[in-house]
């Protein structure tokens, strides 16, 4: 079982200083348990400690399948109602993007994609991370996940951590969020929660036991 991480950022920086190739570090955890807000705390503290683009906060949100591919699958309608499952993600395309920022050579950038909320779609190569990134922050829900094309992660990353946030504060969280982004009433937030998100949650809650460290 992984031990509790008590200084991540310190403890980043020490591996970032005893490394001379790029660091590539995951953070998994439940929807809603603060990974984006984590990493990129993260990413500024390390380019304010370090200099401008040492530290780059990378998500698995750009890697959701776009709606037109969820629109051919055999259910489409279980399709966007379950979208966020890991059937639901490019778990190959994360794979290969993951593996070029371990892999790319010193003058070479690694292009990103990012997910347009206003749009519901994946924005192929929005974000450049460039040659001066010395390490990568890569948050996801489904980076311990082994099964499928998942299981190619596998030793890829340098280290993944595990955001150990409670069940019911990720819970309330996302009600919170689906009621802003969707203007849902609290019952329709919490019947969204529950038909998808929480199913999700449960999976990730399994991979847990695989982390290097628990962050809290």
């Amino acid at each position: 079982m992984p031990k509790i991480l008590e200084n991540p950022l310190e403890y980043l920086l020490n591996l970032l200083h005893s490394k001379t190739t790029r660091l590539v570090i995951g953070l998994a955890g439940l929807p809603g348990s603060g990974k984006t807000t984590l990493t990129q705390a993260w990413e500024r503290q390390i380019n304010l400690r370090e200099g401008t683009g040492t530290a780059k906060a990378l998500s698995m949100d750009g890697f959701h399948l776009t709606k037109a591919q969820l629109s051919q699958m055999p259910d489409p309608e279980k399709a966007f109602a379950r979208r966020g499952a890991h059937w639901t993600f490019d778990g190959a395309g994360f794979v290969h993007k993951v593996d070029a920022l371990k892999t790319a050579g010193a003058n070479q950038a690694v292009y990103w994609p990012a997910f347009e909320h206003e749009v519901g779609d994946p924005v192929q190569d929005a974000i450049e991370v460039t040659p001066t990134c010395r390490v990568a922050l890569v948050e996801g829900l489904y980076l311990l996940y082994r099964e499928g094309a998942w299981g190619a992660l596998e030793g890829i990353f340098d280290q993944i951590w595990y955001l150990d946030t409670p069940m019911q504060t990720s819970i309330d969280r996302l009600v919170a969020r689906h009621r802003q982004a969707w203007e849902f009433t609290e019952a329709q937030a919490r019947h969204r929660v529950e038909s998808s998100d929480y199913k999700n949650a449960l999976l990730v809650e399994t991979t847990r036991s695989r982390a290097d460290w628990l962050v809290l």
